[in-house]
């Protein structure tokens, strides 16, 4: 893992709020992304969805289910880079 997250807040419409620990921050629509099946049906429930919060362990957000998302994706949907050219950073 190359950056933790170290702020989340969810905005609705899936989309959350995020801060990585190097300054880097935005929003990342998750909606084209989730396929809300599994660990993830819950998070169809926007109440649900938005009981996000930070792992600061993990470095990454998570849900009262134990759900999480790779911090280094969310990194890269934010910055536009993929997340295989950020581990050969």
């Amino acid at each position: 893992m190359l950056q933790d997250i170290v702020a989340a807040n969810a905005l609705g419409d899936y989309r959350l709020q995020l801060r990585f620990d190097d300054g880097v921050e935005g929003v990342v629509d998750l909606a084209p992304h989730l396929s809300f099946r599994g660990v993830f049906e819950p998070l169809r429930d926007p109440t649900y969805f938005a009981q996000v919060r930070v792992d600061r362990e993990l470095g990454t957000v998570t849900w009262p289910n134990g759900a999480d998302l790779d911090p280094d994706v969310l990194y890269g949907r934010l910055t536009g880079t993929p997340a295989g050219e950020l581990a050969r950073r």
